[in-house]
């Protein structure tokens, strides 16, 4: 059948459609042979036919074997029966590897898949010698015997271990005589949701994973870009020139979020073909400016998904350093200083909650500056702004700045004291870092050693999700892609395109881009890593995990909530992080370590 189902062969049995084995045998026969069997078959008496019959029919029962099987009929032509097993067992194992995988983001129900019967026939026919004048009528009978048979209650016929009843046979005659059933709906095995957050693993991590952009999800113009990168890996500057060219007529930096990411996309890639020329400005002055730094901080403002991730770093430290008078807080980004502003409000509140008769906490905060490019006056000034807060708060505070190398780090120059609960802050720091494939020296890990060195109650850590460090350029490119495209989506949800301030915030995340993509070796500073990778090398230099639990979680999320008409920002928790996101695809990750 044109199916590829068993269809009924009125002259010798079941076959597999035209040129099978069963057809094949039955043609073989010469006509001599055929007119023999016709008058020998006119000469036998009602007895020896309905005794002939009967021999046929068992011998037809017995090529019967049932199997059940979880699996989708696929047309099949020109096969044996053993292919057509084989078949059914690999399309057996490929609809159960694909639901499995599926399940990790998608719940599995059971109750929508049907469990159907399917049945394997063997090509072992007795030579029937049968006219064809009286075929018609022979069928006839044989069905007839077959329901005597099949309809006696006392005897059952065994077949392969497994009884035959008259309601299967009805049921499987009319499954193998009826055209197939389309397959099902998706929304019949699988419950839809909407976007949930990204399949972050604790081995490896939420982008890497599941969320990148692949052409078969890419948009055209998306498309093009990877098609551009790949040309630039093969050396192919024709077509890259040709895509670009193609590209900067659909690209708009004050467009849909779509257009804005060409946008940026085509000047990293045009910054990868044309490197700045030598004894111009360096390489890595725009991401190390005062207004990158500035713009910076403003996107940790202006995003949700960047201030959740630092508010559940607070909520870590202040868990951490909960009853102790005196608290140390090294910060090796402070910024503009908002993050440590909410963390000295939250330390006021606590203090006025808890113990208000006692006297308010003790705090120092440590502006740690190891790498070249902070500005320490505007340092100051943060400084100042901090200790004024913190008066009108009542809360006591100390603030330092050091500026050493890596290397000068210990309890002496960070002006550590007995008695203080030690918290470490890297919030968007570490991923700016050196490592050991850019120097010999590794100045991540040498920090993190020493950091360890210093007994610290908790350090908290906070980072873009985004595989952008030792990854070659097309991957690291494909990846940018994702990454900045779901950024730029999110920040279409919460300012307007005409603002001013998102102009900065992507005018620096356009900066961040460009060297992530175009740059290599030291000149490349946007180092971004996947969260699985900073897990090993915490735990190489001797930090584990600390669960976050409810108490971090659930204020986040409440917070996360009181957003007005939330429109696709969300949270994945697991026991040692918590990510944030947009539409599914974690950006952000927050974890305290020990």
């Amino acid at each position: 059948m044109a199916s590829g189902f068993p269809g009924r062969d009125l002259r010798g049995g079941f076959g597999f459609g035209a040129g099978s084995a069963v057809q094949m045998q039955y043609q073989q026969r010469s006509d001599g042979g055929a007119a023999i069997g016709a008058a020998g078959l006119l000469k036998r008496s009602l007895t020896e036919m309905e005794r002939q019959q009967q021999m046929q029919h068992a011998i037809y029962l017995r090529s019967v074997k049932q199997k059940t099987h979880f699996a989708t009929p696929s047309p099949v032509s020109h096969i044996s029966a053993a292919d057509l097993s084989a078949a059914s067992t690999t399309t057996t194992s490929s609809i159960l590897s694909s639901l499995s995988s599926a399940s990790a983001s998608v719940p599995f129900v059971g109750q929508g898949i049907p469990n159907s019967t399917t049945w394997s026939f063997q090509a072992t026919f007795a030579d029937a010698e049968i006219d064809s004048e009286k075929k018609s009528s022979m069928t006839t009978r044989l069905l007839e015997l077959e329901r005597q048979l099949l309809d006696d209650e006392e005897e059952e016929l065994s077949i392969s271990g497994s009884a035959v009843t008259s309601n299967e046979w009805s049921e499987t005659m009319e499954k193998l005589m009826s055209p197939p059933p389309p397959p099902p709906p998706i929304a019949a095995v699988v419950n839809l949701h909407p976007p949930s957050p990204s399949p972050t693993t604790s081995s490896t991590s939420s982008s890497g994973s599941s969320s990148s952009c692949t052409p078969s999800s890419a948009t055209p113009s998306r498309q093009m870009l990877l098609d551009t990168a790949t040309a630039i890996t093969e050396g192919n500057q024709e077509t890259a020139t040709a895509n670009l060219a193609v590209l900067k007529r659909t690209a708009n930096p004050r467009g849909d979020p779509e257009q804005r990411l060409t946008a940026m996309m085509i000047a990293a890639l045009v910054s990868r073909i044309n490197p700045p020329a030598p004894g111009s400005s360096h390489p890595v002055a725009d991401v190390c400016s005062a207004e990158h730094q500035a713009a910076s901080h403003l996107l940790y403002e202006a995003s949700p998904c960047f201030k959740l991730c630092l508010m559940a770093a607070n909520l870590a430290i202040l868990e951490a350093t909960k009853d102790n008078p005196k608290i140390h807080i090294l910060d090796f980004d402070i910024g503009q200083g908002s993050q440590l502003a909410s963390l000295i409000h939250a330390f006021s509140e606590r203090h006025r909650q808890r113990s208000p008769a006692l006297p308010p906490p003790c705090i120092k905060i440590t502006s740690v500056c190891p790498l070249q490019g902070n500005d320490t006056n505007n340092l100051r000034i943060v400084g100042d702004r901090l200790a004024k807060l913190a008066e009108s708060r009542g809360v006591g505070l100390r603030f330092n700045i050091v500026n050493s190398r890596t290397q000068e780090l210990n309890q002496t120059t960070l002006l550590c004291e007995p008695g203080e609960a030690l918290a470490v802050n890297f919030a968007f720091f570490l991923s700016r870092v050196a490592d050991e494939s850019v120097s010999t020296a590794n100045p991540r890990d040498e920090l993190l050693r020493r950091v360890k060195s210093l007994s610290p109650r908790v350090v908290t850590l906070v980072e873009q999700e985004m595989n952008g460090n030792t990854a070659p350029f097309a991957t690291r490119f494909t990846e940018a892609c994702a990454h900045f495209g779901a950024l730029l989506e999110s920040l279409d949800a919460t300012a307007t395109r005409e603002s001013t301030e998102r102009a900065r915030v992507e005018a620096c995340l356009a900066r961040k881009a460009a060297n992530s993509i175009a740059r290599e070796g030291a000149d490349r500073v946007e180092r971004c890593e996947l969260y699985g990778k900073w897990r090993a090398r915490m735990g190489m230099a001797g930090l584990n995990p600390v669960p976050l639990g409810s108490i971090v979680s659930e204020p986040v999320k409440l917070r996360l909530s009181s957003l007005r008409n939330n429109p696709g920002f969300t949270i994945k928790e697991e026991a040692a992080w918590l990510g944030c996101g947009w539409m599914g695809r974690v950006l952000t990750v927050a974890s305290a370590w020990r």
